[in-house]
């Protein structure tokens, strides 16, 4: 991606450092270093693993890399970080796409056994209920260790969220259901109306 002259980076002095959970940093490396080698060529930055600290540091490959490509390369190191395959967070490459996490532990207190019984009521019987908030929302949901993380258009993304949390806060799934279909019929109505209302007349 190029950059342009205004968002003018000074390699070395521009660093963003993400902690990488220790099962997720041969993730990150990928098979023959290939998901770095990609992040790096496809967003012009220099990506360091530190596997001993579980630690990458991002940091502009030239003088023109465009600060908001670090921020992109952080973002999907934090989608790996959150039990995403690279595949899915491949995803936020789109500038449309946005990573969302919430933390269960706002919901839970200290309770470990409540924190298990909320990720096991997101999850569902057999990944359903994850499964069909993914599917009706368009986007991809991670349930790992204390958060729930989503990938997916900014509108999408929001709504998969709010179902989320209505789980979380104990709503039946039943209940989640009808919100998402109720919710997912009026984005689209809107989606169709900006398309009509944005497209060139004769």
């Amino acid at each position: 991606m190029g950059g342009e002259v205004g968002q003018r980076t000074v390699p070395g002095a521009t660093k963003i450092y993400v902690r990488v959970h220790e099962d997720r940093v041969g993730v990150l490396i990928g098979e023959g270093g290939r998901a770095i080698k990609d992040i790096e060529n496809r967003l012009g930055v220099r990506l360091t693993v530190d596997s001993v600290n579980c630690s990458a540091l991002i940091e502009p490959a030239t003088p023109y890399t465009p600060v908001a490509n670090l921020l992109k390369a952080q973002e999907i190191v934090k989608a790996i970080d959150h039990c995403f395959s690279y595949e899915r967070a491949s995803a936020l490459y789109d500038d449309n796409v946005v990573l969302l996490v919430i933390d269960l532990r706002d919901y839970v207190g200290e309770g470990e056994s409540h924190l298990t019984r909320i990720k096991g009521r997101i999850i569902g019987e057999e990944g359903r209920a994850r499964k069909t908030i993914e599917e009706v929302t368009g986007t991809y949901i991670s349930v790992c260790r204390d958060t729930v993380a989503i990938i997916g258009e900014y509108s999408r993304a929001e709504l998969a969220r709010r179902a989320i949390e209505m789980l979380a806060q104990g709503r039946q799934h039943s209940t989640v259901y009808k919100y998402l279909d109720r919710a997912i019929r009026e984005l689209k109505r809107r989606e169709t109306v900006s398309l009509w209302t944005n497209f060139p007349q004769p």
